[in-house]
């Protein structure tokens, strides 16, 4: 049974643009800037020096704590070691790879058989996902290892996330459509490490081939059942996601472990089966490059540390962009400078003409309450834009504004073309700066 949460919009899908392109690999650049920081947590630390020589999948960069390491997604020789623009929007130190388009693999891959595979404990499997470099490839980065191991005894309920509600973004859709049968094992090893004999795999109604795709591979003994959700933006979102297959809300400031489920989307169940079975670490991605002024859409499998000015090039546009976003028209991120690179957490590059600017100069509010309307959080947008702009923190932490997902329905539903989610996103980070910083762990007794 499908549970409807509330709010939500209905934006045009245009994922006509790409969602009949098969995907093709990306011609690998000559220059290839892998930054350290791709994933929630501490940035890596470099482990090559100007000069070094790299193979396909070699590890790179590694550090401590809530981290994965990043490997090399070519061979050649490591042409800087220093600061490069990132798709946040920040510099961030980057390995600069030379490549000598040669493609050696690195000595240390192991692939695995099915039988081997069989004979690894949780634990063994969780340390190759933690080296294989595998995050949350919706977008969230998350090290996947750690949601693991935190879901141990905990959750009840796994979700593979294929809703893929963006506007023009179909990558999901093609890896389910063109790698069912990865997507399956990867999710049968999760199952195995969380111990649980049943998994959902949640789409929506307009993905009938990615559908068909997955219940071929699917032997119904594994417990593993497809679910169809009709579509609606935000139903990608983790906790409307998990209300929408069980009916469950994830508490204010909780996780959705506290409600017993854990949700992997399908890039990294493919992930952690090219991981544990064919040993090869996460070092290229399925992206897709779309829009309303490119000329040819296309979804194609690229290297990590690919520049966005690459995949331009690759798929030509009609006029000069207006905006360029790493991610969909709801939820992306414009960039300053199409010398970033593609990362693990990127799964889309959209390119706007001219005709998708919406800028308002004296953006008034007529009180119509759309925009609470549409929040799938029961938030009050609105009334968070006011306290905002004030700069009272004790209202927007009354209002529950971390609890935003910045998912863009009120923005979008807003007819005074108020930045509403960019108001947001600056209130949270005052909020953070204004929190206390944590105390340091007491020292271990001897």
């Amino acid at each position: 049974m499908a549970f409807s949460f509330f709010g939500g919009i209905h934006p045009k899908e245009n994922k006509f643009y790409a969602e009949g392109q098969r995907v093709q690999p990306f011609p690998e650049p000559d220059v290839l800037v892998i930054p350290m920081q791709q994933h929630i947590g501490a940035p890596c630390k470099p482990l090559v020096k100007k000069g070094d020589p790299v193979t396909v999948g070699q590890k790179i960069g590694d550090n401590q704590g809530l981290c994965v390491p990043v490997h090399a997604p070519v061979s050649g020789t490591v042409k800087a070691v220093e600061m490069r623009p990132h798709t946040s929007g920040m510099t961030v130190m980057s390995v600069v790879i030379e490549n000598d388009h040669l493609d050696t693999p690195c000595p240390d891959l192991t692939p695995r058989t099915p039988e081997e595979v069989d004979k690894l404990s949780p634990e063994e499997l969780m340390n190759i996902i933690r080296e294989g470099g595998v995050v949350g490839m919706g977008g969230a980065t998350f090290p996947t290892h750690v949601k693991l191991s935190s879901g141990i005894g905990k959750v009840d309920t796994i979700i593979v996330n294929v809703s893929e509600c963006e506007p023009y973004i179909v990558a999901d859709d093609r890896v389910c459509q063109e790698y069912p049968g990865d997507v399956i094992s990867g999710l049968q090893v999760v199952m195995k490490i969380l111990n649980l004999n049943t998994a959902h795999i949640a789409l929506e109604d307009n993905k009938p081939e990615a559908k068909r795709a997955l219940l071929s591979e699917i032997d119904p003994k594994t417990g593993i059942s497809v679910d169809i959700l009709p579509a609606k933006y935000p139903q990608g979102a983790e906790k409307q996601l998990i209300y929408a297959i069980t009916g469950r809300e994830v508490p204010s400031g909780g996780l959705p472990a506290a409600v017993g489920c854990a949700v992997f989307n399908a890039g990294t169940c493919k992930a952690i089966h090219d991981a544990v079975y064919d040993g090869m670490p996460l070092v290229r991605r399925i992206v897709t490059v779309s829009g309303d002024i490119v000329m040819q859409p296309m979804n194609l499998m690229v290297p990590l540390g690919t520049s966005f000015n690459d995949l331009l090039d690759a798929v030509g546009h009609s006029q000069n962009p207006y905006k360029v976003l790493s991610g969909g028209p709801m939820m992306g991120v414009a960039q300053f400078d199409l010398n970033v690179t593609v990362t693990k957490g990127v799964n889309a590059v959209t390119i706007l003409g001219a005709q998708n600017r919406f800028y308002v100069a004296n953006p008034h509010c007529i009180r119509c309450g759309k925009c609470m309307d549409a929040c799938p959080m029961h938030l009050m947008p609105l009334m968070m834009y006011q306290a905002e702009r004030k700069n009272d923190l004790e209202e927007l932490k009354a209002l529950n504004l971390l609890d935003c997902i910045e998912c863009g329905c009120c923005a979008y539903t807003c007819p005074a073309g108020i930045p509403l989610v960019q108001s947001f996103r600056t209130g949270k980070q005052r909020l953070r700066d204004a929190a206390p910083p944590r105390p340091a762990p007491a020292p271990a007794k001897s």
